[in-house]
């Protein structure tokens, strides 16, 4: 099983090496403000944000390869 430390830092790689800049922009967009709202007292809502922009990554991906 691999640590989820490695899973993480090799997805992180990905995302900003990989990901397209337009694709990039559009996630920051969504995630930005939503972060920069939230108070300390607040929780973050972190599976939601993940879903949002996994739909947003598969939306703009959708038929491109990177085999």
């Amino acid at each position: 099983m691999i640590p989820i430390e490695v899973e993480n830092r090799i997805a992180k790689h990905f995302f900003h090496h990989f990901l397209p800049e337009e694709v990039m922009e559009q996630i920051i967009e969504l995630l930005l403000p939503i972060c920069l709202e939230i108070n300390e007292d607040d929780m973050l809502d972190v599976d939601e944000l993940v879903r949002q922009a996994v739909l947003i990554i598969e939306s703009r991906l959708e038929g491109k390869s990177f085999k």
